[in-house]
Order: structure tokens, then C-alpha cells, then sequence
């Protein structure tokens, strides 16, 4: 029987394992934990990675997402463009502000379309952009109409590290950049993390009060909605690790998703562009009419899929109680979507063998290289 093929797996690299240890041994040897130098020096240095002014380490990306939202002046019921096909995470960190979504359709990329957002722009106070698998969105088009009316626009990177355009990277566009540190991402640590980066000091200034209970300095709080949210030195030093490590860990995810579109384009499926840097693999993800059907058929391989995400936002139970004229392209994505396996150290063999079941799932003759 072949071996299960995760859609996921940290793979064991010595070196990286070495170095997470000296990390780790620093860190102890300080007996600092919180808010300290390793903090400091990552936020210096993922800044400079995304080519902003400042970096903000915080607990996680959701909490990313909500506390860039306040620090960009959303407020309770301010009103946020956003997708619906992109897990609900901008909707959870809304309703912790008391803000609601304003739901914009996608484009054949799957993030957002500008066309659809244009007719909104005079009803909302914000925009999420989220580069959703890998994939950076329309982003300059967005920001140029946005800045027109005085409209924030903060991204969610969390699929998207080190992903770039015209030499500016994924963060660098908006107001306001939002990262999660978690362990499949492309920078993740070894536990929950996030960051939020920017280039205007004043959305940093609020977002350093708001990260640890809205103080401005020990025990005064100037800043509602400020809440216990921060980059402990421990993941800021596993993160110092990795941050160099990444371009190679994307150039690998890349490859992998090029495998793919070399095995798989020829049969009617719908692949993402993958070639750019605008792309670094996040995910990889195919269209198919007859997704439960093809995922069945990998599941009898042992082949493990995923769908990144098979229900649009404003059909969650919790928002049943808020009607929703439902989103075409938006609704043909959850129903299409499915992820493949993707990870640095997925051997191509691997990628191969999942190819030539897809293939022969839709009748197709295998056209994996030698």
C-alpha cells in the first residue's frame, strides 16, 4: 500500500533544527521572555524584509488583523470590505471591534475584484485586501481608488510572506500589513505569532499601545480596545531563524506548484497563474466541477486534499440572522475549490504520483516527465 501523502509536513532539516535550538538556548540564558530583545531585533528585521517603517510583533494573525483595523480608526459600526471566500478570519476580527462586513466579490484570481468594490467604496470606512494562497491581489489598483476617497486599506498577508511586485512586497502596499506567524505558513513559528507592519507612525504608535492593553507607558491606558496581544521572545527568535531561510522555502513551494501546472494544465481544471513573485505557493489549490468526487478518488490513493474554503462568509451559521445576496464568482470558488499537497520538502515524486491520479481520474494519460 502506498505511503499517506499529508497536505502538510514539516519536514526535518538538521541545520534549521540546530539552529532553532541556539535559538531557543539564547533565549532561556536571558531569562527574558516578553517584550525583549529578540522581539526588537525581529520587528527591525521583518520591517526591512517587507520594506517598511515598523514592525509590531503580536500573538497571533487574527489578532493582527483586528488591532491594525482600530489603529486604522475602525471603530463599532464602522463598515469593511472584504472577501467571503477567505475563512471568516477578517469577519471574526470585525465582530470583535463591532464592525460590519461589507462583502465584494472576486475575480478570477479569487481575491478581490476591483470592479466589484468600486460601487461599495462610498459606503465603507476600511478595505481588507487578503492575498489569498499565495497570491497578492489587485493591490495597487485597490490602494490607487482607495487613497482617491481616504480609505485605509490593510492587507492580510497571512498567506503571502515574501511575496512581491515591481520590488515591493506583500505589506508594503497599504495603510497597514497583517502577518500570521503560524506553523504552516510560509514564515511560521514554531507556535502562534503575528505581526503587523507599516509606514505610518501613527498606525504603529496605536497599535504598540493596543498590543498590550492600550498603555502608553506601564499602567496608563490612553487607547479603548486594547487587549493582551504579544510576540513572546521565544517565537521572536525561532522567527529571526527562519526569516533568512525563506526565500529558499518559497523558491521550493513554487517549484512544487509548477509541477503541478506542468502535469495538470492540459486537462480542463483551473490552476492559478503560477509563475511571478507575485505567487509563492502558499497553497495550491485547483478548480474542478466534481470536487467531492476527485477528492474521494485521493483519498483511496491515501492522498490527503483540503478545501481553502467551502463556504462563503456570509452563509456561516453565526450570520444567518443577516441576509446576503449571494456573490457568483465568490460562490463557484467555494464549490470548486480543492488543495493539493504543498510543502518545502515534498519530494517532486510525490507531486508526480498525485498528478497521474488526477489524470486518470478524468481519463487522461499520464504526462509526467521521466
Amino acid at each position: 500500500m502506498s505511503e499517506r501523502l499529508p497536505i502538510f509536513e514539516i519536514v526535518g532539516d538538521q541545520d534549521l533544527d540546530d539552529a532553532l535550538r541556539d535559538a531557543a538556548a539564547r533565549v532561556m540564558s536571558k531569562r527574558r521572555f516578553v517584550l525583549d530583545e529578540e522581539v526588537a531585533a525581529f520587528e527591525r528585521e521583518f520591517a526591512a524584509f517587507c520594506g517598511t517603517l515598523d514592525c509590531i510583533g503580536v500573538a497571533n494573525g487574527t489578532d493582527a488583523l483586528e488591532l491594525a483595523l482600530r489603529a486604522a480608526g475602525i471603530v463599532c459600526g464602522s463598515r469593511v470590505a472584504t472577501v467571503a471566500n477567505a475563512g471568516f478570519y477578517t469577519c471574526t476580527a470585525l465582530a470583535a471591534i463591532g464592525a460590519e462586513p461589507v462583502f465584494i466579490d472576486i475575480d478570477e484570481t479569487l481575491t478581490m475584484s476591483r470592479e466589484s468594490l468600486e460601487p461599495a467604496l462610498r459606503h465603507v470606512n476600511a478595505i481588507v485586501v487578503t492575498h489569498l494562497y499565495g497570491r497578492l491581489a489587485a493591490i495597487e489598483a485597490i490602494v490607487n481608488v482607495a487613497e482617491r476617497r481616504g480609505i485605509p486599506v490593510i492587507e492580510d498577508c497571512a498567506h503571502a510572506h515574501g511575496a512581491a511586485r515591481h520590488g515591493r512586497r506583500a505589506g508594503s502596499f497599504g495603510a497597514v500589513g497583517c502577518f500570521s506567524f503560524y506553523p504552516t505558513k510560509n514564515l511560521g513559528a514554531l507556535g502562534d505569532g503575528g505581526a503587523i507592519v507599516t509606514s505610518q507612525p501613527e498606525i504603529a504608535m496605536r497599535a504598540r499601545m493596543l498590543r498590550q492593553y492600550g498603555w502608553s507607558s506601564r499602567y496608563r491606558i490612553e487607547s479603548t480596545g486594547g487587549r493582551n496581544s504579544r510576540l513572546d521572545e521565544l517565537q521572536a527568535a525561532f522567527l529571526r531563524v527562519k526569516l533568512p531561510r525563506l526565500a529558499a522555502s518559497n523558491a521550493a513551494r513554487a517549484a512544487i506548484a509548477r509541477r503541478y501546472d506542468e502535469g495538470l494544465r492540459d486537462l480542463g481544471v483551473t490552476l492559478p497563474q503560477v509563475d511571478g513573485d507575485d505567487f509563492v505557493a502558499h497553497l495550491v489549490i485547483i478548480r474542478v466541477p466534481d470536487r467531492d468526487a476527485l477528492r474521494a478518488r485521493l483519498a483511496r490513493e491515501r492522498i490527503d486534499t483540503d478545501v481553502h474554503y467551502p463556504m462563503a462568509d456570509y452563509r456561516q451559521p453565526i450570520r444567518a440572522s443577516k441576509p446576503q445576496t449571494p456573490l457568483p464568482a465568490t460562490e463557484a470558488a467555494c464549490r470548486e475549490v480543492v488543495t493539493l499537497p504543498c510543502f518545502p520538502g515534498l519530494p517532486i515524486e510525490a507531486v508526480d504520483r498525485v498528478v497521474r491520479i488526477v489524470r486518470a481520474h478524468y481519463g487522461a494519460a499520464s504526462s509526467v516527465r521521466d
